[in-house]
């Protein structure tokens, strides 16, 4: 008889125990989302640069740039139009919320034209050389 009262103590520990993970889980906050997100939000010719507007939301303490790059996709070769640009680390809010910015990147070479078919591409630079969040799209200017 005695082991059964001791089953039954440990079951209803346990039941109690659980129960009470159950309620501080529910009852606590959520953890905030780690952000390093991108969202390519238009594309638009500004002769002789192009221009990306993006949505951004990173962490804090985060040490990196946002980096645009295009590229024309119909005309391979040494004289294809390139173009970049940059958002330094200290012109960036990072604090997980999403943010809007504009890049403007810079032609070099050749400029892009009105109906050209060019590649954009966005994402984070970081001081050891890594790049991630990396997003691209294809457009008509």
């Amino acid at each position: 008889m005695k082991s059964s009262r001791l089953r039954h103590r440990l079951a209803g520990t346990a039941a109690v125990t659980v129960l009470v993970g159950a309620g501080a889980l529910a009852a606590a906050p959520a953890a905030v989302a780690k952000a390093n997100v991108l969202t390519i939000n238009k594309v638009a010719l500004r002769a002789p640069d192009i221009q990306v507007k993006v949505t951004y939301s990173c962490d804090p303490g985060m040490n990196h740039q946002l980096v645009a790059n295009a590229i024309e996709i119909n005309q391979p070769g040494p004289e294809e139009p390139v173009a970049a640009g940059t958002i330094k680390t200290d012109k960036l809010t990072c604090d997980y919320d999403n943010h809007a910015a504009q890049i403007t990147m810079h032609t070099l070479g050749t400029p892009f034209n009105k109906g050209e078919k060019v590649k954009v591409a966005v994402f984070y630079f970081d001081d050891d050389g890594f790049s991630y969040a990396r997003q691209e799209t294809v457009v008509v200017l």
